[in-house]
């Protein structure tokens, strides 16, 4: 698997890019790959999502700047912004078993975590990744032609209050943490980084 750093970007931008790449690694064009970004502010829906659990109208958000994104992917409503790092596998799956390839995010970004001594762990039922009760890693996967797209999100340095103006997941009363507050220092993005990359060639290996 190839992994592949694009920085900050605008998450319409970083759509058209993941299908650019969905359509190259169908045609066997480019090998499996990793995109790692960050996003400004913006909270998207998954296409069967309740828009109800936005909290806030969503007048007072595009005063704000921030934006709603209704999308193809599984999953409710989540939250990207500054702080979070958002990684997008684009890989070709020669079995369509998106439940095994879902529960695989999910042991990479625990491995990923135990790298900072935060104590990630599964919750029966619930997509994505908890720490001390808490969600610190949403996974949201759609599929088109057979490859993946769209991803997972780590809290990092994140800010916590924007996960208040939603049901997070569409689960009500449940919060969301972020590596810096389990362990009470900011870890460089960079840091993280280095250390989802290889959890994820690991995990993700064995799909084409």
């Amino acid at each position: 698997m190839e992994s592949s750093w694009l920085g900050h970007v605008e998450y319409r931008r970083a759509l058209e890019v993941q299908m650019q790449c969905l359509r190259q690694r169908a045609g066997g064009e480019i090998p499996d790959t990793l995109l790692l970004l960050t996003h400004p502010h913006v909270y998207t829906i998954g296409r069967l999502g309740d828009e109800s659990n936005l909290l806030v109208p969503r007048e007072q958000l595009e005063r704000e700047g921030i934006l709603v994104e209704r999308i193809s992917r599984g999953g409710d409503i989540t939250y990207h912004g500054p702080g979070q790092l958002v990684g997008y596998p684009i890989v070709l799956l020669s079995r369509p078993d998106v439940h095994r390839f879902v529960r695989s995010i999910e042991a990479a970004l625990i491995e990923s975590l135990s790298a900072f001594g935060v104590p990630g762990e599964r919750i029966e039922g619930m997509t994505g990744v908890w720490a001390k009760g808490k969600k610190i890693a949403s996974i949201g996967i759609g599929v088109r032609r057979w490859v993946t797209y769209h991803g997972f999100a780590l809290n990092v340095n994140t800010d916590l209050s924007f996960f208040r103006r939603i049901h997070l997941c569409g689960l009500i009363g449940k919060e969301a943490t972020s590596i810096e507050e389990v362990t009470g220092r900011k870890i460089p993005m960079e840091a993280v980084r280095d250390a989802v990359v290889p959890a994820c060639r690991n995990h993700l290996r064995g799909f084409s």
